[in-house]
């Protein structure tokens, strides 16, 4: 009875509406943190290369763009230090023999870098001369599949390369001559044979290149539905065209 009693006095509470709710959505809390934002500044933009082209000049840049930089790095220097040497010699070494001797070796590896190193791996080409059995010698040409050309820069620093420094010891020996520095002739001479031979050498395995390149194109002439006629035609066209270029 006392537990019926007690359930009867007590009430039970009324429901109470919920609220809605209130304050600004949009305002920050109170303990939010001010917002950072991150703007370039001048230095990091004065840094930065303005354009591509401005970061790719420069020695590291070419040696970044090159497919070999070693065997480019490696032609520039032996003829730098050839020329560098023999201007120089008579400032750090007094022996003649010596600066000779240095300067002799220095142009035989650049002869033997170029033809056996440089050109093979830079542009594809190589030459040299072979005797066949009747003791009559020729020259021999070897050039890279077209389907793999080389390299636009490490091309381009090549031919620079190949054609700027015989033009160098050409002036050398024009001012060996108007100084009368005699005993240096020769070994400017030396170094103008090395070089000239290696433009020689290079300019022909290069047109010899472009002419078998060009009997290949015309070869497929049969192949592109041209005919055996078509394909004599193109032959001929392109053979005289590249013997117009080249001077044949």
């Amino acid at each position: 009875m006392a537990s019926n009693t007690l359930l009867d006095t007590i009430e039970p509470d009324e429901p109470s509406a919920p609220r809605p709710p209130s304050g600004n959505i949009n305002a920050a809390p109170k303990n939010a943190k001010p917002q950072v934002v991150l703007t370039p500044t001048a230095l990091g933009s004065e840094q930065m290369a303005s354009s591509s082209g401005d970061a790719e000049l420069g020695l590291a840049g070419i040696l970044r763009q090159s497919a070999h930089p070693m065997v480019l790095f490696c032609l520039f220097f032996f003829r730098i230090a050839a020329i560098a040497l023999y201007l120089l010699s008579g400032f750090f070494i007094n022996n003649y023999v010596v600066s000779t001797v240095v300067v002799v070796v220095l142009l035989a590896m650049d002869f033997w870098n170029c033809r056996n190193v440089a050109g093979r791996r830079l542009v594809g080409l190589r030459f040299w001369n072979q005797v066949d059995e009747d003791g009559e010698s020729f020259w021999v040409f070897e050039s890279r599949d077209p389907s793999r050309p080389a390299n636009p820069l490490d091309s381009k620093m090549f031919w620079i390369a190949l054609y700027a420094f015989p033009v160098l010891w050409l002036v050398i020996l024009f001012f060996s001559f108007v100084r009368f520095n005699l005993e240096f002739i020769p070994i400017v001479i030396l170094a103008l044979i090395f070089n000239v031979t290696n433009c020689i050498g290079f300019s022909y395995a290069d047109r010899d290149a472009k002419q078998r390149w060009a009997s290949g194109v015309a070869s497929a002439g049969w192949n592109m539905g041209l005919g055996g006629f078509g394909g004599t035609i193109m032959t001929g066209v392109m053979k005289n065209s590249v013997g117009r270029v080249f001077g044949q």
